[in-house]
């Protein structure tokens, strides 16, 4: 089932994404970065938002699909798929939760991303590797991280160790955004004392096969299992979100 703002949404991100393979598979993702930041800036003002994620609410759009595709996270956020663009686009919320002290392992990701903040705020730092024989910057843990099974359960290889130098630490009220080639190497985590809400769309139909994920840690489960969400307990959340959103500051 349809609706007014699902179709508005999808023909933005179709118009803006979906262009011909070669532009989004090559070496140079810089054109992609740009529109992501756009689509996303503009999908993620209240005013936009807000009557979509009522409208998903409600039925609209694919939710027994987006159900299977969204789940809580481990590392303290809610995912919850918006509208699934097949190969080439996931428009997604993440609901980050204050108190939990959890941040994201450092990351990239397999495909060029955006993101803006919605309500709250949310910190960020960047990543690159470093130099192990100059010394400096910090130890660990690296992992191929890539999806397996039907449910699309993270599979985590270990690949050695390493050394990251931090380059960059932000945070992002609402109002504000971010866009990352794939390769950026990051992590973030609720930087508000109540709920931050990111309106998070991931691009690409030239997904690499895995990313690479960076631990303090010792050790990393091999596998970490999703527990998607039934149609209830998304449209629920949709609900929830849509109070969320609608909210006085």
């Amino acid at each position: 089932m349809g609706g007014r703002h699902v179709h508005s949404a999808r023909r933005l991100l179709e118009g803006a994404l979906d262009g011909p393979s070669d532009v989004q598979d090559g070496p140079d993702e810089e054109g992609v970065v740009r529109a992501a930041r756009e689509v996303v800036t503009e999908l993620g003002a209240p005013e936009r938002l807000l009557p979509l994620v009522r409208e998903l609410a409600e039925g609209a759009g694919d939710p027994s699909g987006c159900a299977l595709l969204s789940y809580r996270h481990v590392l303290g956020f809610d995912k919850l798929l918006l509208i699934d663009g097949g190969p080439r686009h996931m428009l997604r919320a993440h609901v980050w939760h204050p108190g939990s002290g959890a941040r994201e392992d450092i990351h990239n990701h397999r495909s060029p991303l955006a993101s803006c903040v919605v309500r709250g705020a949310l910190g960020m730092e960047l990543y690159e590797p470093a130099d192990p024989a100059a010394g400096g910057g910090i130890a660990a843990s690296w992992y191929r991280e890539s999806l397996s099974g039907e449910e699309g359960d993270w599979h985590l290889e270990p690949a050695g160790r390493a050394r990251l130098r931090l380059t960059q630490t932000a945070r992002y009220a609402a109002g504000s955004g971010y866009a990352l080639p794939s390769y950026a190497l990051h992590r973030a985590w609720c930087a508000s004392t109540g709920p931050t809400v990111t309106l998070f769309l991931e691009t690409g139909s030239g997904r690499r096969r895995y990313t690479d994920v960076f631990t303090g840690a010792d050790t990393h489960a091999a596998e970490v299992t999703k527990k998607p969400l039934e149609v209830r307990d998304y449209l629920a959340e949709l609900t929830a979100l849509a109070d969320l959103i609608g909210r006085t500051p």
